[in-house]
């Protein structure tokens, strides 16, 4: 196998991203984010460029591949310090960064269109996503045909109102603004049934879903949410915190993947193209000293795939989700930070430029769950690892960071709400007005705001403060609930006079007034 080529990216003045020549545009909106101008490129310049003391960003095959690389608007660089009084290593004076030309300037996000379309979504799709829910839950299913025709001759009349519709979207975070764990928001289901239908115009308002939210395949997630929320969830129109790491399946092969319940990160590790998945517990079935608290049942033996690690060179970390197990997983990826090129037993001379990388799929500190108080989250594990390294190393921890508030997943977002929009309306586009719904201000608000879409925070997860969070404040304001901001957003995108629920009894001949048919 030839070696790994690395891709150069400019960060002196304007940052370009490279996007695909077919990139959907946003309509209206001058494609700049972040300060930041987009310029359309065929590739990155491929070269043989490393860094003196430095982890260098290897780049994508050559010829045709499915990866854009979006320049990072976070810094590689960890946050530990500023959580930490003392080291009990004395921090490098060594400057090892000489350039941004590095691991962590440019984040990998999928290029290639989504392989599945639906002409459209059916009743029976519905039915079909929403498995044991009672069809009578939702209002009027029974009589989809005759009132497809009714919205398509409402849809006529309001010809203004339906263009209004779809020059705007919805995205929505999961965690705090439609559920509590499993547990349903009540507004939460009274808005996707809204926005899938049931509203003045029979319509379908676009919306998509943005969480940090991670663990499971896209799949097993939508359908879970799909029987809470007793409305249907598309893989189309979902993106986790990892779904944009599956473009990394086209540099590294033999990764090392962190997080999830039992072994379902391995799973969403192998839909995504990875050759070689390692878990933590490979490892310690292969060596159980390595670590040495960790009870160990005969179920976990007989379900792991041991090897001499050894002999592996493991490329990559890749933190797709919260860990089950601190102790564990942290000593395990600390010794492979320290170790020569990813092979176990080894120390490296130098801690950077023999190290190899680590991803997170997000940086959230907190979470809401069902629990009164928000629990940590990835955040929290990725910072109490960042401090471990400085202590025993001396340098700071490279390392990238998905999910939101990063530019990357958002550039995603642009292509997801694209796709959707042509699946359920036939345009593919972005539309001009997006509207961002979180509880996060941390992630979900600067991210939106950053963006350049309009930002809603929700007092049902994480935020619980003032009239507004004070560093990272909600452009468009904050609302008791998700149903509170959707309807706000719809009254100025549609109009003050613009109903939240479908008629049966409206006859179109009348423009839109209820007939006399009883």
């Amino acid at each position: 196998m030839s070696g790994p080529h690395f891709s150069e990216v400019n960060f002196g003045g304007q940052q370009n991203i490279t996007t695909p020549p077919d990139s959907p545009t946003r309509a209206g909106i001058p494609r700049s984010r972040f300060g930041h101008k987009h310029k359309k490129t065929e590739s990155w310049s491929s070269l043989n460029h490393i860094l003196e003391h430095g982890i260098v960003i290897p780049s994508s095959p050559t010829g045709a591949h499915g990866a854009i690389e979006v320049p990072a608007t976070r810094s590689s660089d960890a946050h530990a310090s500023q959580y930490m009084n003392a080291l009990s290593v004395p921090p490098s004076t060594k400057e090892r960064r000489l350039s941004r030309n590095s691991f962590g300037a440019a984040l990998p996000i999928p290029r290639s269109k989504r392989q599945s379309r639906l002409s459209n979504v059916t009743l029976g799709d519905v039915q079909d996503a929403l498995g044991s829910v009672e069809s009578s839950s939702r209002p009027n299913l029974s009589s989809q045909p005759t009132r497809d025709i009714l919205a398509s001759q409402v849809q006529d009349v309001y010809a203004e109102k339906v263009k209004a519709v779809k020059n705007m979207a919805f995205v929505f975070d999961i965690d705090g603004v439609l559920v509590h764990g499993d547990r349903l928001i009540p507004e939460g289901q009274k808005v996707l049934d809204m926005l899938n239908g049931n509203n003045q115009l029979g319509i379908k308002i676009p919306h998509i879903f943005l969480t940090n939210g991670s663990g499971k395949p896209e799949l097993a997630r939508t359908e879970q949410l799909s029987k809470i929320l007793k409305n249907p969830v598309n893989t189309e129109q979902f993106i986790q915190s990892h779904t944009p790491m599956r473009a990394l399946a086209e540099y590294y092969k033999t990764v090392l993947v962190v997080g999830g319940e039992g072994y379902r990160c391995r799973e969403v590790a192998e839909e995504y193209g990875f050759k070689d998945i390692v878990v933590p517990n490979d490892i310690v079935a292969w060596d159980p000293s390595i670590a040495p608290y960790r009870v160990f049942t005969d179920e976990e033996r007989a379900t792991s795939r041991p090897r001499d690690f050894t002999q592996v060179e493991i490329e990559a970390i890749m933190v797709f989700s919260d860990s089950r197990d601190y102790a564990t997983d942290m000593q395990i990826i600390m010794d492979l930070l320290r170790a020569k090129k990813g092979r176990l037993g080894t120390v490296a001379e130098d801690p950077v430029s023999e190290r190899i990388p680590i991803y997170f799929s997000q940086g959230d500190m907190l979470c809401p769950t069902e629990h009164p108080v928000p629990r940590m989250s990835q955040g929290a594990f990725r910072i109490g690892l960042e401090a471990m390294y400085k202590a025993l190393t001396g340098v700071d921890l490279e390392r990238v960071v998905y999910g939101k508030p990063e530019l990357a997943t958002y550039k995603y977002a642009d292509e997801v709400i694209a796709s959707w929009m042509e699946t359920i309306h036939g345009e593919e586009k972005v539309p001009a007005n997006i509207y961002m719904v979180g509880d996060n201000p941390a992630s979900d608000i600067v991210g939106g705001n950053m963006y350049g879409w309009n930002t809603c925070l929700v007092r049902t997860g994480v935020f619980q403060g003032g009239e507004n969070d004070e560093e990272n404040p909600a452009n468009f304001g904050v609302f008791t609930n998700v149903w509170e901001a959707v309807t706000t957003a719809c009254r100025k995108q549609l109009g003050d006079d613009f109903k939240f629920a479908w008629d049966d009894r409206v006859n179109p001949v009348l423009h839109g007034k209820v007939s006399a048919i009883e």
